[in-house]
């Protein structure tokens, strides 16, 4: 089994490798509604998801589906336009697939982003929140079965998932732009059902600050091959019962239009200052 899953790693790999011999430096992978922040690349690259023969597709409205290779800011960048979710029937290890290539590809640092619900009815919408912490809340985790250890060990640490150098620069960042940053932990749930008002309450009330269908299980398959990570959240709705609305897909991709060009600002200026600690 983990063989044949890291030979498929490999020829995903080789696969993106026969259409382009490019170097990223960082993987910046775009949730639902952010996909427009690849348009501030200098792109010299493409790959169509369904083009790399048993790479998953997606099948979420706002999510492309390819690899943008090109600068950002100078510095070598492979993106992620769209993901897969575990909701849409993937196997979990499927759904890590496009992060563990990155690595594969070269990559030292991911930026993750991602929509999601806010947990605390006094956050602004759209906003944006740093991912301090997370938790994946009767989510599978992406290393069980056998080990693959070429990618990373058994039983990696996971005591500082995302790195506290890089929160401190999209902070910096932030500030210098005039812009305001939460900074909150991100759980992660299955989906594809928007959160019950009960579970929002108890999500908050253990600490959470925003919720949604993605991101933490990439981010533990990041750390398991040593990879350093940092995440935003763009905060596209109240969860459900603190605004008094109910909750649609539509919402999430109009949040990430009004909130696109700070968003954007924000990454376009963090990935340089984020390479130089890298």
């Amino acid at each position: 089994m983990a063989n044949e899953y890291y030979d498929k790693l490999i020829r995903c790999r080789d696969a993106v490798r026969a259409r382009t011999d490019f170097q990223p430096r960082i993987g910046l992978i775009l949730g639902s509604g952010l996909g427009p922040v690849a348009e501030t690349m200098e792109v010299v690259a493409s790959v169509d998801y369904k083009d790399i023969p048993g790479f998953p597709v997606s099948t979420v409205p706002g999510h492309a589906g390819r690899y943008l290779f090109g600068y950002i800011g100078g510095v070598p960048v492979v993106c992620m336009q769209g993901r897969v979710h575990y909701y849409e029937g993937f196997d979990v290890h499927d759904v890590v697939l496009p992060v563990r290539v990155m690595g594969l590809l070269g990559v030292k640092m991911v930026f993750l982003t991602n929509a999601a619900g806010g947990l605390d009815p006094t956050m602004d919408i759209p906003s944006l929140m740093v991912i301090r912490d997370q938790m994946m809340f009767n989510f599978p985790n992406p290393l069980i079965g056998p080990n693959l250890d070429k990618l990373g060990p058994r039983f990696p640490d996971m005591s500082e998932i995302y790195d506290a150098g890089l929160r401190k620069v999209l902070h910096d960042t932030a500030a210098k732009l005039g812009q305001k940053l939460a900074e909150g932990v991100y759980i992660q749930l299955t989906g594809p059902s928007f959160e019950t008002p009960f579970e929002v309450r108890y999500y908050g009330s253990i600490g959470g600050g925003a919720v949604g269908m993605s991101t933490a299980c990439e981010a533990v398959a990041a750390r398991h091959m040593g990879l350093k990570v940092c995440g935003i959240s763009c905060i596209s709705n109240l969860g459900a019962g603190l605004s008094g609305q109910p909750l649609n897909h539509e919402e999430v991709i109009a949040a990430g239009d009004a909130i696109a060009e700070r968003f954007s600002a924000l990454v376009t200026a963090a990935i340089p200052a984020l390479d130089k600690v890298l």
